[in-house]
């Protein structure tokens, strides 16, 4: 059965206290089976969050947004 998600474009960001590759697995692991394509490599932040760590969630998401404009993802 197709779902409607299959094909989807997705990024991650994982806010860990001090690892966040098990969660990374799992969040991969599942879209894998929604068979979901992956734009950018997974971005962890561990520890507090700051302004760095805002600054590349704010990038991620215009890279995602920017991608979907131009009919890239």
């Amino acid at each position: 059965m197709e779902h409607r998600s299959e094909g989807l474009p997705y990024a991650l960001y994982v806010s860990a206290g001090n690892d966040g590759t098990g969660a990374v697995t799992s969040i991969e692991r599942i879209a894998v089976g929604y068979k979901w394509k992956q734009i950018a490599e997974p971005l962890i932040v561990r520890g507090d969050f700051g302004e760095t760590a805002r600054v590349r969630c704010v990038e991620l998401g215009q890279t995602m947004a920017t991608g979907l404009s131009a009919g890239i993802f």
